[in-house]
């Protein structure tokens, strides 16, 4: 079946094409973007009006987490064990609705969740996954409480190995574990974070030494590294290490900046997800008072750090943390990366064209004959208009060609 969207403008995933476009889709590809009216005069297509609409790729988040359902969740503790599997089916659906057809998941989702994708099981975005989160003991992703209990997120079970290790051997042996289980790239912390309320965020987690071995290891596999890092310090060991992408960055400083530069290293800044948190918190739900203050704290140090990241040239890729807030919101994170400083077609490029550069994907991410026909329709005209809003503004959506 061929599906013409006809008299767009075209956000191509790098720049807006010039006047109007037909996206021609056969199948599950694009195969040709020309100008308004050429693109088939086969009454047999199907024909989509995009007059006065922008047609973009597909938008891919390089970090969420589809298994948790908010930072203030505390069902972890007494709903039955499987149920979060039932509803990460919703959370893929709630995201993919949202315009976002591509995922990174930065730990809870195994591989079964991605096969059930895959074969057609269940309706979701295309799924990249790290399994669970390595993490030191007593580090940001070791749920080990002081009561001696240890908190059922993340648990264990036979498609998710517990993510705690420490030493060159353990961790080499814990990738080992991740990969065995289906893991397509490697999640660490690096620092502490706001969530685990016995760390502090500016401080460090793994050495150095232990970090090259997981990048190592992952990289003899064909895997990269993401880092949770929001410390200066814990960012720098993480980068000088090889990890492929810093997750959050809060904390960066100028010495940092200028080694993710030399490294190649990309920044994924999650600005949703401190502000999930106060939101959670404002509207009543029991959060411990420490992490509270630390979501206040890191805040506005987050902002700066990410404006003078763009501001020096780092490759910034879009991430929300979906599962710290909530699901299918992804693209308010568009809205605040133009905060930042970036054009709209830079935050669009955050969530389209690099995003995808950063997963190592060449045919995602991007409207171009031959890849495939994953696309968003927006109403309005983005080349002109303010891109901050964008998450209300979500008319269409297609997965491979398929209308969602």
């Amino acid at each position: 079946m061929v599906t013409v969207l006809t008299n767009a403008k075209v956000f191509d995933g790098t720049r807006f094409l010039p006047g109007r476009r037909d996206v021609v889709v056969d199948g599950e590809v694009v195969t040709a973007i020309v100008e308004a009216g050429q693109g088939s005069h086969n009454a047999a297509d199907t024909f989509v009006d995009c007059d006065g609409k922008t047609v973009v790729p597909g938008f891919i988040d390089c970090h969420v987490h589809l298994t948790s359902t908010g930072a203030a969740a505390t069902s972890a503790f007494h709903d039955p064990f499987s149920l979060q599997f039932y509803s990460s089916v919703k959370h893929m659906e709630e995201t993919l609705r949202a315009g976002v057809t591509t995922v990174r998941d930065a730990g809870g989702t195994d591989l079964g969740a991605k096969v059930a994708v895959d074969t057609g099981v269940v309706r979701g975005p295309r799924l990249t996954i790290a399994v669970n989160i390595m993490s030191q003991t007593g580090g940001h992703g070791d749920f080990h409480l002081v009561s001696g209990s240890e908190a059922p997120m993340l648990a264990a079970h036979p498609g998710r190995p517990s993510g705690v290790a420490d030493g060159l051997e353990g961790v080499q042996r814990k990738v080992r574990e991740l990969l065995r289980a289906g893991a397509d790239h490697i999640k660490i912390c690096s620092t502490g974070g706001v969530l685990s309320p016995r760390d502090d965020p500016r401080h460090p987690q793994y050495t150095e030494a232990e970090i090259a071995v997981i990048v190592a290891e992952a990289a003899a596999q064909g895997a990269h590294v993401m880092s949770h890092a929001q410390g200066a310090a814990g960012i720098k060991n993480a980068v000088r290490a090889g990890v492929r992408s810093i997750e959050h960055g809060i904390y960066l400083d100028e010495e940092s900046i200028d080694l993710m530069l030399e490294h190649g290293t990309f920044l994924v800044p999650t600005l949703q997800a401190p502000q999930a948190v106060i939101k959670a918190a404002e509207a009543g739900l029991p959060l411990p008072p420490a992490v509270v203050a630390k979501a206040h704290a890191v805040t506005e140090h987050h902002l700066v750090a990410v404006t003078r990241a763009h501001e020096a040239g780092v490759r910034i890729a879009m991430g929300t943390d979906a599962g710290v807030g909530p699901h299918g919101e992804n693209l308010e994170e568009i809205s605040l990366l133009a905060d930042t400083g970036m054009s709209t077609a830079e935050a669009l490029a955050s969530g389209t064209s690099v995003a995808a550069d950063l997963l190592g994907l060449d045919n995602v991410g991007r409207v171009a004959e031959g890849a495939l026909a994953d696309l968003v329709v927006i109403s309005g005209d983005l080349s002109t208009e303010d891109v901050r809003g964008i998450e209300d503004r979500v008319e269409s959506v297609y997965l491979g060609g398929t209308l969602v």
